[in-house]
């Protein structure tokens, strides 16, 4: 597990290696196995014999973190607690043999790998794309627990310390060198054992600056005034983002807060009292579930035909330079792919790439790439207004106008310059793809890629086959999404598919209660303290009234006489006879200036008056929330959506379900069957049937 190398100069190198795993994880065992390590460490140190230690790997990966597993499926406060400690008490023993010690990361290095990274005294990571550093624990509903915090509390303050822990974000080694997070980069292996040598001979000791006497805090303690004022303005930042919904970012801030107040060893008590207390919590646990266990289970292609070899594009062709299309050449380029793209005519396409031009710009100003690879990457464009430079495409994807004759216009068109091993893609959010492949010469070829905007950075995409859609399509399908970096979900044809069409059922709610006469402002307060991102009267506005309309008329057709057509229709009615149907027509349930939003429309009231004078906003938001988990049974039960982790991802990603409730499905499971059952009768008793329990949850109790 541990190799030890001791050279002339008397510098040792540990190099990891944990049997049995392809990656280095941090957990009981790594702590116990360096017990003896340490303990022969400092009887070298008291015989004069060491000059200095360097941390590695002899893995590809430096370290990949902790347990998660074991904190996962952890419910003891003592076991997590403890847990934490022994780390602890390892990466204290570490820092403190009293010389210096240098993480020499020779790759991959994140959550309490990275922390281990911090009890060393100098941090070299090797120049590599493929690398990334950081605490993304945040991500997972996380925190780290061995120690990070309170180390970069005192490397870096509370206001710095807070943006890299709450963010969650991932560094590249250039990105954390930028950051300060590291001290060095090196070119290859053999660079930075170098590099790690020459710091070790020019260190005579190691020693932290929490370990040094009257060091302050870099920007002060929570006592001094411009410290306190900062702090102030962090707890209402992460209020006003949060909603207290998300107690990671609550519980990070306080663990900064509270542990610059005492000495480092008291603040890493503090951690690990915090640490306990969030991995118990509720949303921990449905975070990590989602985050992890269903993403992961996503990636591994769980819904993914069996027996086709990975699908590698190099080549795809994208007609429609709007903003989809541009999203999606966008995505394609940033992942070493070709496009072609394709529009009316040539001089159209090539405003496509002026603005493709504009969103790598973005991506250097926020320091994401260097301006030089923008010009590289723009060469990957080809445009053209000609079917046939689609000739040597492995992939079309048609991001035109929302009609189904100029969809299956451009299938035909460019299927003449296709042929039988190639597949077409169709981003459409509405229409059958059944209907549109039949204006496609190799039908079982065509199927539905439904990106979500903006489709540059929006992670999912929905893969909708129709019947005729072969097995080896769908496998191509969900191989290019994952290519591109993106999250798909194979989805049945249906009128919305998945997101859409639950989307739609929460929006459908939220007027129908301006419809039983709740005022629009605690309608649209109760979505947002629900932790959906948007309430559902704006979002009615911005997708348009005549597309949610034309949504439930589609599926009324669809279902006949089994369709309960929802009693918010009738509002959607209303509002398009007096010519309100939205953002892009400048009027809707708001008013619009200039495209943006200027207050509720003041005939609101008059058309729907408002008679709730008692508002129970706890009682509205669960409302909202069943609606949605509802109707995302029903497509489970009619295999809409095929898996549990799908469904809740896709809950998620594609319209904004909170995430702190672990997505749809995880929210009738932490609510509890027998409660959710009860819930969801007194809902159906007051507003009929379309909040029946589904036969597939109501048989099997809980879905998993």
């Amino acid at each position: 597990m541990i190799k030890y190398q001791k050279d002339t100069d008397n510098i040792v190198t540990l190099r990891l290696d944990m049997e049995g795993r392809k990656v280095n994880i941090i957990n009981h065992e790594i702590g116990d196995a360096f017990i003896p390590v340490i303990d022969h460490l400092k009887a070298e140190k008291a015989k004069g014999e060491l000059r200095g230690i360097i941390l590695t790997s002899d893995k590809k990966t430096f370290l990949a973190g902790g347990d998660l597993d074991y904190l996962y499926q952890s419910h003891s406060a003592k076991e997590v607690f403890d847990y934490s400690e022994r780390l602890k008490r390892f990466f204290r023993d570490l820092e403190m043999p009293g010389v210096p010690v240098v993480a020499a990361m020779n790759g991959t290095a994140l959550g309490s790998g990275f922390e281990l990274a911090f009890a060393c005294h100098y941090r070299i990571a090797i120049d590599t794309k493929n690398s990334y550093l950081g605490f993304p624990e945040v991500r997972l509903g996380l925190m780290p627990g061995s120690g990070g915090i309170i180390r970069l509390l005192w490397l870096f303050g509370i206001e710095k310390a807070y943006k890299i822990l709450s963010k969650g974000k991932r560094y590249t080694p250039k990105e954390a060198l930028l950051e300060g997070i590291i001290n060095e980069l090196a070119t290859d292996e053999e660079d930075m054992i170098e590099k790690a040598r020459n710091w070790l001979l020019n260190t005579p000791t190691g020693i932290q600056p929490w370990d040094i006497p009257d060091t302050p805090i870099p920007g002060g303690r929570p006592h001094e005034l411009d410290t306190a004022k900062v702090i102030a303005r962090l707890a209402a930042e992460n209020f006003k983002r949060y909603r207290n919904l998300y107690p990671a970012q609550n519980i990070i801030l306080e663990t900064l807060v509270e542990g610059a107040k005492v000495d480092f060893d008291t603040a890493c008590l503090i951690e690990s009292r915090n640490f306990t207390k969030l991995i118990l919590s509720q949303e921990c646990k449905n975070m990590t579930k989602l985050f992890w266990y269903d993403f992961n289970s996503i990636r591994q292609g769980d819904s993914r035909p069996r027996g086709f070899g990975r699908f590698r594009p190099r080549k795809v062709g994208v007609i429609g330079a709007g903003r989809m299309g541009i999203g999606i050449t966008f995505s394609c380029i940033m992942n070493g792919i070709d496009v072609i793209l394709k529009d009316v005519n040539e001089s159209v396409a090539k405003r496509g790439v002026k603005r493709v031009a504009e969103l790598l710009d973005k991506e250097i100003k926020e320091q994401r790439m260097v301006k030089e690879e923008k010009e590289h990457l723009l060469r990957l464009i080809h445009p053209t207004e000609k079917f046939k430079d689609f000739d040597a495409c492995d992939l079309v994807i048609e991001a035109v106008f929302e009609n189904p004759r100029i969809k299956q216009k451009v299938a035909k068109d460019s299927g003449k310059h296709m042929d039988e091993y190639t597949f077409f893609g169709s981003n459409t959010a509405l229409l059958s793809i059944e209907h549109l492949s039949s204006a496609f010469p190799y039908p079982e070829n065509y199927i539905g890629l439904r990106f979500f905007a903006p489709a540059d950075t929006c992670p999912l995409v929905e893969v909708v086959k129709a019947p005729g859609t072969s097995d080896e399509t769908i496998a191509r399908a969900f191989d290019f999404v994952k290519r591109i970096r993106k999250t798909p979900i194979v989805i049945k044809d249906n009128p919305g598919f998945y997101a859409a069409r639950v989307e739609n059922v929460y929006i459908l709610e939220g007027i129908q209660l301006l419809l039983e006469g709740y005022p629009p402002a605690i309608i649209e307060n109760a979505c947002i303290l629900s932790g959906m991102p948007k309430g559902a009267l704006e979002l009615a506005d911005e997708r348009s009234l005549k597309m949610v309309l034309k949504a439930e008329r589609q599926a009324a057709e669809i279902y006949g006489s089994k369709y309960i057509i929802h009693p918010a229709v009738e509002v959607l009615q209303k509002m398009e006879e007096i010519e309100r149907t939205g953002k892009f027509h400048g009027a809707g349930f708001y008013n619009y200036i200039d495209g943006e939003k200027d207050g509720f429309w003041e005939g609101l009231e008059e058309l729907f008056p408002v008679t709730k004078q008692d508002t129970y906003l706890e009682y509205l938001e669960e409302r909202l929330l069943f609606a949605q988990v509802l109707e995302a049974v029903w497509c489970l039960q009619e295999k809409i959506v095929s898996t549990v982790a799908e469904a809740n991802i896709g809950s998620v990603y594609g319209w904004g379900f909170p995430a702190c409730k672990g997505g749809v499905i995880q929210y009738v499971n932490q609510y509890g069957i027998e409660d959710f059952f009860k819930r969801a009768k007194e809902f159906e008793n007051e507003h009929g049937p379309r909040f029946i329990v589904p036969k597939i949850l109501r048989e099997k109790g809980k879905i998993e």
